[in-house]
């Protein structure tokens, strides 16, 4: 079906319940990406402090957003690649929130971990597309 097919007649298949969970899941991120880079911008005195948690926010909003591309997505390597975003979400952005908001000064020694999960999770999503490419898939 061609793009100007799937908009003209979107398909009307409800999510599963796990779906709506990841949906679920991608928007609070979103929602708190946006309060959190806020707060960077108008509530933290210290620029170190505001620049960072700033990018934190930032790279969460961007991740929400593929994490809530990544719930429509079915199979195995999906599955692995929302685990691994959602894990580096919270292990990257959280560590560097929570040390700059919460001055939780060893927070920040997940951040290389967490940065990994989403390397892994973009790695992932990249192999899911490629298996949706082949043929009987």
């Amino acid at each position: 079906m061609s793009l100007k097919n799937t908009l003209a007649h979107p398909t009307h298949d409800s999510p599963s319940a796990s779906q709506r969970g990841w949906f679920v899941v991608a928007a609070l991120l979103g929602l708190t990406a946006v309060a959190l880079g806020a707060v960077a911008s108008h509530a933290l005195a210290d620029p170190l402090a505001a620049r960072a948690v700033e990018r934190a926010s930032l790279y969460q909003l961007i991740h929400a957003v593929v994490l809530l591309f990544a719930a429509g997505l079915t199979g195995y390597l999906a599955l692995g690649a929302r685990c691994f975003l959602l894990a580096g979400i919270i292990l990257f952005c959280g560590s560097i929130e929570l040390k700059y908001l919460f001055s939780v000064t060893n927070a920040s020694a997940f951040a290389p971990t967490g940065g990994v999960c989403l390397m892994l999770g973009w790695l992932l999503l990249g192999a899911s597309a490629l298996r949706r490419g082949k043929p009987n898939n």
